[in-house]
């Protein structure tokens, strides 16, 4: 029997981009001991690190009411009002104070005197806050600075969440099944000992990013593979909206580049998409032309593609832009040096890929779900801001939001009482022999999710291909959760069983809605 470590906390925060590292931040201030967790040893792995074009704001000749009108109309309408009142009304009062007086984030100055708002498809000012083309990296930077000097914040890394612990499921109280179920924390695998550690809390924050790595082309790291989606919902937690998976337009496409993000405000600094042979095409699509919301983009490029039977098109910066391309765009300028484009002098080759999930957790105002003692804030979380579809960068600016709002609920209802024994919550349970893992089955197996998904439940979708993707997927889940409850415990394998769980669930989300709308498209 292997021994078991088990900690408590006031609040565990699992993840630890804008959303998470907000709300921890928030928690600590207000008196609450926080615990942290990410799956990966440093930065890379969430989404805010890889995060280019920035962060919404309201710019000068703007106003929140023009704000909530562009973010309900990229949305297709089906947006929360209240989701987008509150991040209309808290977007530049909380991006001056946490951001710029606090964590004083270096953004870009168009003047010495004034900051320099960029424009990005879908809205009708220019309004939002940059730091160059690396705007997530020195958030996640600034934010991480800023934990590790709490002292009522641990950080751990390498620590990958295996299941919610939820009363009555793992309790040994029968009593328990008579009342209503809670989080009371999580199983966490320490990655470098494969332990299973029981970390109680009194309120558990989900914070775990997307799902866009499910997908076989995807601007996200490789952990977004959707943790949160599937634990909440084993949890019992309500998911909603998991069909509306948005594709970003313009990912670099070489054989030696992992899908790395070419920033939609290329597109808004004057950047025109082009075909292979030379041809711009947005005007067919949109009166937008290339500064169209991103759905319409990117099955613009997907159509081109096929008519032209071609495995990606061409973002032409060189012969368009409005400003000075190394200065604006360094860190996209470096990359694709690297891998010989020079993207001052010729057109950078793009395809789309899967971006975020617009769907989620559903949470209210405040960040709480269905669950008590659960919240969720980010991308993890369905405020029903982004309706169908997401306006670009406002991602951030939600994490921000959302982290901090839960943070402050939790401070304001904080019980520090508990209703349970820790000595009758049932430890992780291993099997008397464990099977080794096979890398290779794991990878053969997280090729078959992510191709298809991106065959059967892309970017165009069709009745018959999400019925292939249902069968094919299912047939793949009972294989994996055989050996997931016979197989020895390593991140890889948890990682599988989250992953074929979010698959599935953005499969079923799709057939069940035969409506196209925003990022869901049904061809007939």
């Amino acid at each position: 029997m292997k021994s078991v470590p088990r900690h408590r906390t006031d609040v565990l925060v699992i993840g630890c981009g804008i959303a998470g590292a907000s709300a921890a931040l928030e928690a600590a201030k207000k008196g609450l001991r926080v615990v942290v967790i990410t799956k990966s040893p440093g930065l890379e792995g969430t989404n805010t690190y890889w995060a280019q074009g920035g962060i919404v704001s309201i710019g000068p000749d703007d106003d929140p009411k023009l704000l909530s009108e562009d973010i309900v109309k990229a949305g297709d309408g089906i947006n929360n009002p209240e989701a987008v009142d509150i991040l209309a009304r808290e977007s530049r009062p909380l991006v001056e104070k946490i951001l710029i007086g606090e964590l004083k984030i270096p953004f870009s100055h168009g003047t010495p005197e004034n900051l320099d708002y960029a424009q990005e498809a879908g809205h009708s000012r220019r309004r939002i806050l940059h730091v160059k083309d690396t705007t997530g990296k020195t958030i996640e930077e600034k934010f991480v600075a800023a934990l590790e000097k709490q002292p009522n914040i641990t950080l751990l890394t390498e620590h990958t969440a295996v299941d919610l612990l939820t009363i009555p499921h793992h309790s040994k109280d029968p009593i328990a099944y008579y009342k209503a179920p809670r989080c009371i924390g999580a199983y966490v695998l320490n990655n470098r000992s494969n332990k299973v550690e029981t970390l109680f809390a009194n309120v558990t924050v989900l914070a775990t990013g997307g799902c866009g790595a499910v997908y076989l082309h995807t601007s996200n790291p490789p952990d977004a593979i959707g943790a949160g989606y599937a634990m909440a919902h084993r949890a019992g937690a309500r998911i909603v909206n998991m069909e509306y998976i948005q594709f970003h337009p313009t990912s670099l496409f070489h054989r030696d580049a992992d899908s790395f993000l070419i920033s939609e405000t290329v597109r808004g600094e004057g950047a025109r998409l082009k075909t292979r042979q030379g041809r711009t095409f947005m005007e067919k699509y949109s009166d937008k032309k290339d500064l169209a919301p991103r759905d319409e983009v990117a099955r613009a490029i997907y159509e081109e593609m096929i008519n032209d039977n071609s495995n990606y098109v061409l973002l032409d910066l060189a012969g368009y832009a409005k400003v000075d391309i190394k200065k604006r765009f360094p860190n996209i300028y470096k990359t694709c040096l690297h891998y010989d484009i020079d993207i001052t002098k010729e057109p950078i080759p793009v395809v789309p890929a899967a971006h975020y999930c617009c769907g989620g957790v559903l949470v209210d105002g405040w960040g709480v779900t269905s669950l008590n003692g659960l919240y969720a804030v980010g991308e993890v979380s369905c405020t029903g801001l982004h309706g169908a579809n997401r306006l670009a960068s406002t991602s951030l600016l939600e994490g921000l939001v959302w982290g901090t709002r839960a943070a402050g609920h939790i401070a304001d209802h904080f019980d520090p009482a508990v209703s349970y024994k820790e000595s009758r919550i049932h430890d992780w349970y291993y099997p008397d022999v464990e099977e080794a893992i096979d890398p290779a089955l794991i990878n053969q197996d997280w090729l078959t999710i992510r191709t298809t998904l991106w065959n059967y439940a892309g970017i165009i979708r069709t009745g018959k291909r999400l019925e292939r993707a249902k069968s094919d997927l299912e047939y793949l889940r009972h294989r994996i959760e055989r050996f997931y409850r016979e197989a020895a415990m390593d991140v890889k394998i948890v990682g599988l069983k989250h992953g074929i769980q979010v698959a599935l669930m953005i499969t079923h989300a799709a057939l069940a809605n035969p409506v196209s709308l925003g990022a869901h498209f049904i061809k007939r």
